[in-house]
Order: C-alpha cells, then sequence, then structure tokens
C-alpha cells in the first residue's frame, strides 16, 4: 500500500517512547512541542517548561526538506526570539522548490551544541527484495556529495531483527562509539520493522554528554499496517503534502474513510477534466490511471481514487454521489462528452451487487445533471454476486435515458478506457 509521511515530530515521539524497549540505556527524552495554527504559545511555554530553560531550534514540520538551505531553522534560540519567530512566520507563505504554501506546524526542541565532524547518519528502507540499512559517519547537509563514504548493510526479509550483528560491518573509525552506534542502529531497526515504518532517515544524529540524540528525522509509514499498528500509532495524523491543502470534497471523502471500515479514496487532479473514475481496490486504480494516460488523456484525467474493502451501500452512496456532483458542476466548454469509468478488478470478497446499489442510488439522484452535461458511463467488474450488479445497472441505463455500457470479468480490466476514449480502437 501507500507510504504515508509523517511529522517529525510524531516521530521523535515514537523514537522517545518505544525505542528504550529495543536499547538498553536508550535515555532521548523526546522533549519537543509541536506548534500549530491554533497554538497559543503561552501555554506551551507552561507544558513544556524546558522551553524556558534552554536554548532551541525551530523549524517547520510539514513534511519538506531542505529547511536550512530555505533560510527556515531558527538555531540556538531564546524563547522569546523563538516566539517572535513564529509569531512572523506562523502562516506566512513560502516558496520551497517550485511550491508556494503557508507555514501552518513548527517543531520546537532544545538546540544541541556539536561540531559538523561529530554528525553521523543512518536510513533504513524497504523494497522488494528485502530491508536495507544505510549509515555514514559524514552526517549532514553533505550527506548526498559524501554518498560514496554511506555503508549499505542489506537485510533479509526473513531475517531475525534480534538476531542481527551489525558491529563488523559499521565503520571501525567509529571507535568507542562503535558499540553504542550498532546497539542503537539494530533498536531502530527493530523498531522499524515493528511500528510499519516503510522508511526512516536521521540525518544527523549526534552522541551528546554520553546521549543518543535524534537531530534531524524523515519518516514515513507503510499505511496498510493502519490495523495492525492501531496501539501503536493511536490518533496519528497523516498529514498532507506542503502547498496542498484538501478542497471541500476530498475532505469530506477522508472524513468518510476514518468512519467507516471500508476504503475510501479521492484526490482530485484537474476539476475541469471529462474523465472521471470510480474505481474499486487501489491496485486497479493506479492502472486505470495509467492506461488513461498511455492513451494521451492524463490532461483530461480528473480525479484519482478508489473504493474498496466491502464498502456499504450507505459508502458507496456518498462516495458516488460526491464524484456526480463534482463532474456535473459545469458542462465542457467545447461541448465534448463527459466519461464516467465505474471500474476494477474481480473482487474476492466486497460484494458487487450491495456496492453498485449505492452507485444507483447515486446516479439516479444525479439523472438529470448527467443528462444536461453529457456524461456516458461505462461499466467493467466481476466478483460475488457480480452479474446481479451488471443487471441492476443495464437496467438503470435503460430508464435514466444515460448511455451506461456494462462488461463482465469477460472483459479486460481497462478495455472501457479505450473503448470510451477512442471508440473501441
Amino acid at each position: 500500500m501507500a507510504q504515508r509521511g509523517i511529522r517529525e515530530y510524531d516521530a521523535k515521539k515514537m523514537l522517545a517512547e518505544r525505542l528504550p524497549y529495543y536499547v538498553d540505556d536508550f535515555d532521548y527524552d523526546g522533549q519537543i512541542a509541536l506548534v500549530t495554527p491554533e497554538t497559543d504559545l503561552e501555554v506551551v511555554a507552561v507544558d513544556n517548561p524546558w522551553i524556558k530553560k534552554k536554548k532551541l531550534v525551530v523549524k517547520p514540520d510539514q513534511l519538506f526538506g531542505k529547511r536550512g538551505a530555505h533560510g527556515l531553522i531558527l538555531l540556538n534560540a531564546t524563547w522569546d526570539e523563538a516566539r517572535e519567530y513564529l509569531n512572523e512566520n506562523r502562516g506566512k507563505e513560502v516558496l520551497v522548490g517550485t511550491v508556494v504554501g503557508p507555514l501552518t506546524h513548527f517543531l520546537v526542541e532544545p538546540f544541541i551544541p556539536h561540531d559538523e565532524g561529530e554528525e553521523l547518519y543512518v536510513a533504513i528502507k524497504s523494497d522488494y527484495e528485502g530491508d536495507s540499512i544505510y549509515f555514514s559517519t559524514q552526517g549532514g547537509v553533505d550527506i548526498e556529495a559524501n554518498w560514496d563514504q554511506v555503508t549499505k548493510i542489506p537485510v533479509d526479509i526473513l531475517a531475525k531483527a534480534e538476531d542481527l550483528d551489525l558491529k563488523p560491518q559499521l565503520p571501525a573509525e567509529l571507535g568507542d562509539r562503535l558499540g553504542p552506534v550498532a546497539d542503537f542502529v539494530k533498536g531502530l531497526y527493530r523498531l522499524y520493522r515493528d511500528l510499519g515504518f516503510a522508511y526512516l532517515e536521521i540525518n544527523p544524529f549526534v552522541i551528546h554528554e554520553g546521549k543518543i540524540v535524534p537531530l534531524d528525522l524523515v519518516a514515513r509509514l507503510d499505511d496498510a499496517e493502519a490495523f495492525w499498528q492501531r496501539n501503536n500509532w493511536k490518533e496519528l495524523e497523516f498529514p498532507e503534502p506542503f502547498g496542498r491543502a484538501l478542497t471541500k470534497d476530498e475532505a469530506y471523502i477522508k472524513e468518510a474513510d476514518a468512519r467507516t471500515g471500508a476504503s475510501l479514496k479521492l484526490t482530485i487532479l484537474n476539476p475541469k477534466g471529462r474523465i472521471w473514475t470510480m474505481v474499486a481496490g487501489g491496485g486497479a486504480s493506479v492502472i486505470y490511471a495509467d492506461t488513461i494516460c498511455d492513451l494521451g488523456f492524463g490532461g483530461e484525467l480528473a480525479n484519482y481514487g478508489e473504493y474498496s474493502g466491502d464498502p456499504s451501500t450507505e459508502d458507496t452512496y456518498e462516495y458516488t454521489k460526491t464524484i456526480l456532483d463534482l463532474m456535473t458542476r459545469e458542462k465542457d466548454p467545447e461541448g465534448r462528452t463527459k466519461y464516467l469509468l465505474i471500474g476494477g478488478g474481480i473482487a474476492n470478497f466486497t460484494d458487487v451487487a450491495k456496492t453498485f446499489k449505492g452507485i444507483v442510488t447515486a446516479l439516479e439522484d444525479y439523472r438529470d445533471k448527467l443528462r444536461e452535461t453529457g456524461v456516458e458511463i461505462y461499466v467493467r467488474r466481476g466478483g460475488p454476486n457480480y452479474e446481479e450488479g451488471l443487471r441492476i445497472m443495464r437496467q438503470l441505463g435503460e430508464r435514466l435515458g444515460v448511455p451506461i455500457n456494462v462488461f463482465g470479468p469477460e472483459t479486460h480490466m481497462t478495455r472501457i478506457v479505450s473503448m470510451a476514449l477512442r471508440g473501441g480502437e
């Protein structure tokens, strides 16, 4: 499933809370505060007494890197200086790369004095071959330029994390730091596996007063782990990428997704596009989007999303209604047909007829708008009770006076894309 970025604040809190279970004597205290648009700065100082006693670091916490290069990090500051920085920058629009967006969330933590030569690097990532641990004694902002000095340690996907012996594989130049660093990296990897991470990078971390301290951290979780990790992740937030705020309709579906045990996802790509999709299944949604783009219609693709996990009739109705409302708000300015592709693979356990009933009700509600806007619908589905579902859809087209072309599993999953966009080529 998808890798979802989390805030540095949340990742460091997870390390402070859980890493001591894996690493003896790891006592990073997780002194850290998150400032949001609603945060009262006076309350932050009361809730975190260390803020007024220590020099501080303040930086945006919004899933983008190179914060120092963009002049967005305040270092070695008093609380008064930090508060002034926050008052000046909270809500301010900035350019990061090619993206413009407001600064809304900031991380505040103690400033750790150190020399650049003390900065260490560790990262863990996963791919189809297994996991890889990356380590370097040349951590910091120039890690990419010094990538030839990074040690890569492959870990077989079936290997037991607790049996790893990292000391022989880490640089000998660590000297007397080798033992503590090896224990830390091994514990970090065990946490990575147990808590559903898909990517974890600490750049840099330092040993300060005998303690390992993560200074800068990037983390992504595998959202397929959400159910099994619910007690570990708790109310963890998955923020939107910097510069992208949810539309009203996307937020509505996100809220619906949070309420149901099924999966409902919606991203609006081009609200004026002519090609709208309602795809059952995350994998199928990618295949449909790729097919539309491969046929040269990427610029016309209006949305990306999926519904899956045996959604209820009500869930499917709400999801369909949202998409129909979006696509029928205005006609194509050139009078061209708009297409709704209701597709998917062959379901394993989703009752096709049940989900189609929700779709049918929404289509009936939008009958007039569909006709006025010039919408043509293509359906392809298979799975439990699919014959009844397809029968319902065929009858619906006759009642509504809206072209509905219906196909079952005998038709290739993405065939309806070329049928709609190229007249069956």
